[in-house]
């Protein structure tokens, strides 16, 4: 099927729920599930987006805006993920327990809401990967309308773009405990760590980036075309790290890639 034809087949999975709350992040995946969903259903599709410290804060503001822009029924509701030891403990099953938690919150929240069921982003590409979160939204009952559509991360931009939705092309995102490597505790500090320093590298024009944190070092991943760039930066950015509280500033030669702390598993 072409990307039109899937776009109808996932219009007709949405429409048979009759309403849909749909988990709600602000990236392209849940952004264009959630303008699709508004679309067909109307007022009864709505969207919950659960803030934690794991979400960096110029991720909620670029969610509200987007749900703003596109008229979709936005509910912010803050979760204490960092009250859960399985997950700041952070196993290799981490997003597992953090996707168990989140679940109980939004199958509260459909309940008192009294909506048919709960749906997320979750699509094909994604099962090729390291997912064990998708296995606990699967348990939980959450519907993933893509999957069932046969729809993948590229069809995605390619339906976004089609729809001129300006955020097709948003780049990918993922919750700052990701940047930390498997075994190593998730603490408050170190997110707030990250967070500063990926945010220097965003307003430096690194759209594409991760600072995956080893201990007191911090190892930055971009587009291998941006690498000169970061190194004519490069006195500003050690700077500035040092002064977020790493000791030592490296740049990946292997570049930017999506889930690189899976690489040991």
């Amino acid at each position: 099927m072409n990307t039109r034809e899937k776009t109808h087949a996932l219009k007709k999975i949405i429409a048979s729920k009759g309403s849909m709350l749909i988990s709600y992040s602000g990236g392209v995946d849940s952004a264009l599930l959630a303008v699709l969903a508004t679309e067909v259903l109307g007022k009864n599709a709505r969207c919950i987006l659960l803030d934690s410290p794991v979400v960096p804060r110029t991720a909620i503001i670029e969610a509200q805006q987007i749900a703003q822009d596109h008229h979709l029924t936005l509910e912010i509701i803050a979760v204490s993920v960092m009250d859960d030891e399985k997950f700041v403990k952070n196993p290799a099953e981490r997003c597992y327990w953090c996707k168990k938690s989140s679940a109980r919150v939004l199958k509260q929240r459909k309940k008192a809401l009294n909506i048919a069921c709960i749906a997320d982003g979750i699509n094909v590409s994604d099962t090729g990967e390291h997912r064990p979160g998708l296995l606990a939204s699967t348990e939980e009952g959450i519907v993933h309308p893509f999957l069932d559509a046969g729809i993948t991360k590229a069809d995605i931009r390619e339906i976004a773009q089609a729809k001129g939705l300006p955020f097709w092309n948003k780049p990918s995102a993922a919750c700052l405990s990701s940047r930390i490597p498997y075994g190593d505790e998730i603490t408050n500090k170190k997110l707030t760590m990250i967070e500063e320093a990926e945010a220097f590298l965003h307003t430096n024009g690194f759209s594409q980036c991760r600072v995956r944190m080893h201990r007191d070092i911090a190892r930055i991943e971009v587009a291998r075309n941006d690498m000169q760039k970061i190194m004519d930066k490069q006195e500003d950015l050690v700077k500035n790290f040092r002064s977020i509280g790493f000791t030592y500033v490296t740049l990946d030669l292997t570049g930017y890639r999506s889930g690189s702390m899976d690489e040991v598993l």
